[in-house]
């Protein structure tokens, strides 16, 4: 049986790869083997939507089973932002690092609590059939004040978890897909793969 992971982020294709490694008879595909499909511009106002629109639209028209995933990161003393734009908050085009540097100059002025956040995933299964699950999971944590770490993307090197005392970018890879928000809601789904598919 394949899933297709609807994403062209080698970083989540390999987290995603990972996790699906316990079910052998899944085969994981991504859409960088369907270069012909692009996804729908995201319109949606919640990592909840923004997951459906995607993982509906590539299961219609690839006509296969497909996992999408919506994601990023939720500063409640920035009234939720970076949040939906997580990979463009700093512009369309902007990269890893300058969305970081945009992050980093907005909380100049916040201490301790104030600098708490977390990651928040959203992660929708569809078939041609239609939408199937949706689910979610979160990661509590803090931002520091200054990148650390060479591992990971996004905003790993500027997050804490709560409990650790090292950020995203300088833990152990596996650790990280043990404990992300994207594992949690991935495991909500464990039952899923097991019988649907």
């Amino acid at each position: 049986m394949e899933i297709v992971i609807a994403s062209h982020s080698v970083h989540k294709i390999k987290e995603f790869r990972d996790m699906f490694k316990i079910f052998k008879h899944i085969d994981v595909s991504s859409l960088l083997n369907y270069p012909q499909y692009s996804l729908p511009e995201e319109t949606g106002n919640s990592f909840k939507e923004n997951a459906i629109q995607k993982a509906v639209d590539a299961a219609l028209v690839l006509n296969k089973w497909v996992l999408a995933d919506d994601s990023g990161l939720v500063v409640p003393s920035l009234n939720g932002e970076p949040g939906i734009f997580s990979r463009r908050y700093a512009g369309n085009e902007a990269t890893d690092a300058e969305n970081r540097q945009k992050l980093l100059a907005k909380m100049l002025e916040f201490q301790n609590e104030k600098r708490s956040c977390y990651f928040e995933c959203c992660l929708a299964l569809a078939s041609p059939e239609g939408l199937q699950k949706v689910v979610f999971g979160t990661c509590e944590g803090v931002i520091i004040n200054e990148e650390r770490g060479r591992n990971g993307f996004g905003y790993d090197s500027l997050f804490i978890k709560s409990e650790y005392d090292k950020t995203f970018a300088e833990i152990e890879e596996s650790t990280k897909n043990r404990i992300s928000h994207r594992r949690k809601a991935f495991e909500m789904l464990n039952s899923t793969f097991e019988t649907i598919l």
